[in-house]
């Protein structure tokens, strides 16, 4: 009987061409090795399974192989290749013993190569002890240095290596690498299958080889099919977030527990549900733009299907899902009753929608609100600034010509001059020199100015900005040419207006039709505390708000005891 090999042994890569998914480390080292332009120390580091130990040999072989054409390429120098498993081999002594190897030259080859894998499982002493040796090694050694960690190395060490950063194998390369062995093993596999080999894999080539060995054990006729893949690996299956995710743009809420019960009656955990149920949005958000539509996990057959619900399902809603989704994925862990809390989120999940409408709804109306505020402002604004006919019999009232909302006014002076009683009519036979009309600018009235402010505090107050209204409510503005002066009476009120000054002054310049610069003044009011004591501080007292009880108590001849 043959004995058996695994995938991840028979089918490993021998030489540079037939690493998968690595290609910007294997032309590196290529162009190294052609140039000869090889550094002395390398670091290999990157996720588990995506080829560090694998390109170490193959790089051990090749620099022999292109150093000397005289030798046979078919040699595989086994005796110029030595391999450590620093997580056995993490001590002083094994160190001092490497050193000492090193120093022989090869017999054979030009270079003798040093793979240690694990490296960071060394001790803080051996690092130090391999420190010298790998900083000035022998011209014909060359270390190539393996792990998973490289945040544990110590910096003098990575100082001294030529770093290469192993990437996680995309999903669609180990699919094909998949197919191709499916072909030489003559094995019949559905695309999806192979796909869900592939992402459960995780960017790992050797875990997925080790996981399509256990599938085709498991089929009887070398068959992988869609349905025994996700049920021996436990994945869970893509219909479930596509029917989950159809109640949730629905706000069915009850069809969602429904399903989220079946999925825990298969034996799933709701934590796994949540998070599959989270990359499903990120899938369909990724799929409504049609430029990256290509980075979803799933295959290309099953790209028709997102791309179907990913029309029916708004931005808003899937944003919003995954958020709720990531926040409830944290507190998983520490919920007590941990059903409820995945069933609190998916209900969650289902009211987006109604929320958004309300939100739409609401923002509608209080604009409309601001603007029938605004109008009606402007109009009683408008109202309180025009000019009113003057009451002198046979006079016409003067002509006038409104500027924006001031109502500035365009008119022969000397006739809208108020006249007071003490001055001497003008007489029909005086001569008055006439001058060419003149804009007045005259000062904004208080009464005009109190209006304007009052509009902008509706404003405020249909924007949901309560204190805000109340500020400018009871706000003191004064005109003083082109000034506005702000009375304020402690710091928080002028935070509060800070806030509000750039939008205050722009409202006032635009319905004033002038440019204000504004000028804040901070008048603190002072406290008095009135003790009061004695009958003559009562009476003091009441004198201050009516003076009349004076004159009244001389009147009467009232004196107090």
């Amino acid at each position: 009987m043959e004995q058996f090999l695994v995938s991840a042994r028979k089918y490993r890569p021998a030489s540079f061409d037939t690493v998968v998914g690595q290609e910007h480390i294997t032309e590196t080292l290529l162009n190294e090795i052609k140039q000869n332009r090889l550094a002395q120390a390398f670091l290999f580091t990157g996720p588990r399974g995506v080829g560090k130990t694998t390109c170490a040999r193959i790089l051990a072989r090749v620099i022999n192989t292109q150093a000397d054409p005289t030798i046979d390429p078919n040699y595989d120098f086994a005796f110029n290749i030595f391999e450590l498993d620093a997580a056995s081999n993490n001590s002083v002594d094994d160190i001092r013993q490497l050193v000492d190897q090193v120093r022989i030259p090869p017999q054979i080859g030009k270079y003798k190569v040093y793979i240690i894998d694990e490296v960071h499982m060394l001790s803080s002493n051996a690092f130090n002890a391999f420190l010298k040796t790998l900083e000035e090694p022998p011209a014909y050694a060359i270390f190539i240095l393996a792990t998973t960690e490289r945040h544990k190395i110590l910096p003098t060490i990575l100082s001294r290596c030529q770093i290469f950063n192993f990437k996680r194998i995309e999903p669609t390369a180990i699919v094909a690498q998949l197919k191709t062995i499916c072909e030489k093993e003559g094995i019949e596999a559905e695309n999806q299958a192979l796909h869900v080999i592939a992402q459960k894999a995780d960017g790992g080539l050797r875990d997925a080889l080790s996981m399509f060995d256990q599938m085709v054990s498991f089929s009887k006729d070398k068959k992988l099919t869609y349905s025994s893949v996700i049920e021996n690996l436990n994945v869970l299956d893509h219909n479930y977030y596509f029917e989950v995710t159809e109640s949730l743009n629905t706000a069915d809420y009850g069809k969602v527990l429904i399903k989220f019960d079946e999925v825990l009656a298969n034996g799933f955990d709701g934590q796994y549900f949540l998070n599959g149920l989270a990359s499903h949005f990120r899938d369909l958000l990724v799929v409504k733009n049609t430029a990256t539509a290509y980075l979803i996990s799933g295959s290309e057959q099953m790209l028709p299907l997102y791309k179907a619900q990913a029309d029916k399902m708004s931005p808003g809603l899937l944003l919003n899902a995954i958020n709720i989704a990531d926040q409830f994925d944290q507190t998983y862990k520490a919920s007590r009753n941990q059903r409820l809390h995945v069933e609190l989120a998916l209900i969650k999940m289902a009211n987006i929608n109604t929320a958004i409408n309300l939100a739409e709804e609401l923002k509608k109306k209080s604009l409309e609100l601001s603007s029938e505020t605004i109008q009606y402002t402007s109009q009683q604004a408008n109202k309180d600034l025009a000019p009113k006919p003057s009451s002198d019999s046979g006079s016409k009232p003067p002509a006038t010509l409104r500027m924006g909302n001031l109502g500035n006014i365009v008119n022969n002076p000397t006739a809208f001059t108020a006249k007071k009683k003490e001055e001497p009519e003008v007489k029909p036979e005086t001569t008055i020199t006439e001058e060419p009309l003149k804009i007045a600018a005259e000062p904004l009235p208080q009464s005009s100015l109190k209006e304007i402010v009052l509009a902008f505090a509706e404003l405020k107050k249909a924007e949901g900005k309560s204190f805000a209204f109340a500020l400018l409510k009871e706000l003191m503005a004064e005109e003083q040419g082109e000034n506005l002066i702000i009375t304020l009476t402690n710091s928080r009120d002028q935070n509060e207006f800070d806030e509000i000054k750039t939008d205050f002054l722009r409202f006032v310049n635009d319905k004033a039709g002038k440019s204000y610069q504004i000028e804040i003044k901070i008048e603190k009011v002072a406290q008095k505390i009135l003790k009061v004591y004695t009958n003559k501080d009562k009476f003091n007292y009441l004198a201050e708000q009516n003076p009349f009880l004076i004159e009244f108590s001389k009147e009467l001849g009232l004196e107090l005891e």
